[in-house]
């Protein structure tokens, strides 16, 4: 606005000569305009500046969880067994003393070492949801069960299990492995003679 008052000044080749209210009324009206503007301008400035520094935060805060996560993911995956493991330890103990003292233990003790062994397994299992699948007499179902045989059994439900020779094992209701099993069949008829 100076340098335009300048121009003036030098354009008529010396100060400008008085002027009416009016056009210095506008002049004053336009410089607290302008005024007005850049005070807005330099708040707006500022919001952007304060703006783009919460983003920046915001972003940075994200990407830190993000990488906490796929840390936690890592030491899930790394660790998962971890707990497993260490409920597996006193199974391992107990087979070993087994067979280190097996050869000179009567037969009693071994027997007894060996259920004990067992019932260590089966209260890890229990404790990490691995259940066992026995389905002795149950119908067959292949979605749970791995037929190894058919026997005639005339005694027995067709398609049902007579034996189990390996137990199936769920985790957490799905499947660890199928039980294997001896599916008893109806019993067979004998051919009928063809007609002389």
């Amino acid at each position: 606005m100076a340098e335009a008052m300048e121009t003036s000044v030098a354009a008529t080749g010396g100060p400008a000569a008085e002027t009416d209210p009016a056009s210095a009324g506008a002049a004053g009206k336009s410089g607290t305009e302008a005024d007005g503007l850049r005070t807005a301008l330099a708040q707006a400035e500022e919001n952007l500046g304060q703006q783009r520094e919460q983003y920046l935060r915001a972003a940075a805060e994200l990407d830190n969880v993000r990488k906490r996560a796929q840390r936690d993911i890592e030491s899930a995956h790394r660790y998962a067994l971890e707990r497993f493991a260490s409920e597996l330890l006193p199974v391992r103990d107990s087979l070993e003393l087994g067979v280190r003292n097996g050869a000179s233990s009567d037969p009693q003790s071994v027997i007894a070492g060996q259920e004990a062994t067992l019932k260590l397994l089966e209260h890890a299992f229990e404790k990490f949801s691995i259940k066992q699948i026995d389905p002795s007499g149950q119908r067959f179902d292949p979605a749970l069960h791995e037929a190894v045989l058919m026997q005639a059994a005339p005694s027995a439900t067709p398609n049902s299990v007579l034996q189990v020779v390996q137990s199936g094992y769920e985790l957490n209701g799905r499947l660890l492995r199928p039980a294997r099993v001896v599916v008893a069949t109806a019993t067979a008829t004998a051919p009928a003679s063809p007609a002389s």
